[in-house]
């Protein structure tokens, strides 16, 4: 591009290999779509990854005939690496990518970018798995596809309907943060993306979209799957280290809401403690009573499963924790609290016997129920300050080292060289 064309704001990057017969309809279809819809200065950038075709001469005489289209070659494969380098490098504040093979109707781009420009949502994905989606694909790929999704919702707590759908846009600021924390370069860069900015508390605005399977595509399903659930299984393990210091880009961003802070954790722990006292007393009224136990294996009994619920409750709305990462760590930090309040319960059943030997329940039930309020007190200090700790204001854990759009690795500084030239 010439220097008097100003700077996009809208960047399309389409990641390409070996597509010398698909690449030149694919560009100029999306150009005249983008010439024809968008009302503002925009760029196709093509991220040619080691392509031993002709793909690379094919994209060049591109730039030729359209100025707004530039040329980025990489030397190693992976549509995650292309994406992260060319999205780095780009200054366009809304960055965007679809697939050579244009599967995804564009009429879809513009309700896509619509929300990211508005400043409404961090980034967008189209979805196949929408009521409103129409999509013509085989069997094997939607078993494959809805499977996958699943996964992700049980194994990494995602909201997001659709994670491989190649149809997808990000603020500009957005992936200046959160890309130099993407470790995957291939298909499962999507993925690992969209849960960290869900982990981020970043908004992810989704697109039915009308979408038709290519029958010359030339991924491998299974073999993408199977990666794709290597790297979910990474993810998992990074995410329960606490490595990644996504409480401290929610606040750096400004992404903390208002019923976030002790306020919330206060109103939000005291409704679940109500609830797992009332638990407690109930199912203790019930063994002691009904089933005829006694009173301290009542107890015992009654106070371990409210605990479970309690942890359970806490974790998931107090302190907002979705997925299973961490989950056993947190109910094991939890029964040591409930050992102390155990410890207070059944001390005070054990004084009131000394003193009333022929105690009635109902008079037990009142006096666990004091001990109740005094554990209550103890176990929201631990919960905020060491088991939940690394969901709170405070105790965030400490940034990890990775490289930041101030320090760009090496790979980065030549893609922006490379689309520094093309403009």
């Amino acid at each position: 591009m010439s220097e008097a064309t100003p700077t996009p704001v809208l960047d399309v990057v389409v990641p390409v290999h070996n597509e010398e017969h698909t690449l030149g309809p694919c560009v100029r279809r999306l150009h005249e779509h983008l010439v024809t819809t968008f009302p503002y200065p925009f760029r196709i950038t093509v991220a040619d990854n080691a392509s031993t075709d002709t793909t690379p001469l094919v994209a060049a005489a591109l730039t030729q005939e359209m100025p707004e289209v530039a040329v980025v070659r990489l030397e190693a494969k992976g549509r995650g690496r292309a994406l992260k380098q060319v999205w780095l490098a780009s200054r366009a504040p809304v960055l965007a990518y679809m697939d050579v093979d244009l599967s995804t109707d564009l009429d879809a781009l513009w309700p896509l970018i619509a929300p990211l420009m508005s400043g409404h949502s961090d980034l967008a994905i189209g979805t196949r798995l929408h009521p409103d989606s129409r999509v013509v694909r085989g069997a094997k790929r939607e078993l494959i596809s809805r499977a996958y999704n699943l996964v992700l919702h049980a194994a990494l707590g995602a909201g997001f309907s659709d994670a491989q759908c190649g149809f997808k846009a990000i603020r500009g600021d957005v992936a200046q943060v959160l890309l130099p924390l993407v470790d995957d370069p291939t298909w499962f860069f999507d993925t690992e993306l969209l849960v960290l900015a869900e982990r981020c508390g970043l908004r992810i605005h989704e697109v039915p979209v009308d979408w038709y399977d290519d029958p010359d595509s030339r991924v491998d399903v299974v073999g993408t799957a199977t990666d794709d659930l290597r790297g979910v299984w990474r993810m998992h393990r990074t995410l329960a280290s606490g490595r990644l210091p996504t409480d401290l880009i929610r606040q750096d961003m400004g992404r903390i809401p208002p019923t976030s802070g002790v306020g919330a954790h206060v109103v939000r722990f005291g409704v679940v403690g109500v609830g797992s006292t009332l638990l407690h007393l109930g199912l203790f009224a019930a063994l002691a009573s009904v089933v005829g136990v006694g009173s301290q294996t009542a107890n015992v009994t009654a106070l371990l499963l409210a605990t479970i619920a309690n942890t359970w409750a806490n974790r998931r709305w107090t302190f907002g924790i979705r997925g299973g990462e961490g989950s056993l760590r947190h109910h094991a930090q939890a029964l040591l609290v409930f050992g102390g309040t155990w410890a207070m319960t059944s001390g005070a059943l054990g004084a009131l016997h000394a003193a009333w030997p022929a105690t009635p329940v109902v008079v037990e039930t009142l006096v666990i129920g004091v001990a109740n309020v005094v554990a209550t007190v103890v176990k929201f200090v631990a919960m905020r300050s060491w088991i939940f700790a690394d969901r709170g204001v405070l105790g965030a854990p400490p940034p990890a080292e990775h490289p930041t759009a101030e320090h760009p690795t090496a790979e980065d500084e030549s893609a922006g060289r490379e689309l520094e030239a093309a403009r």
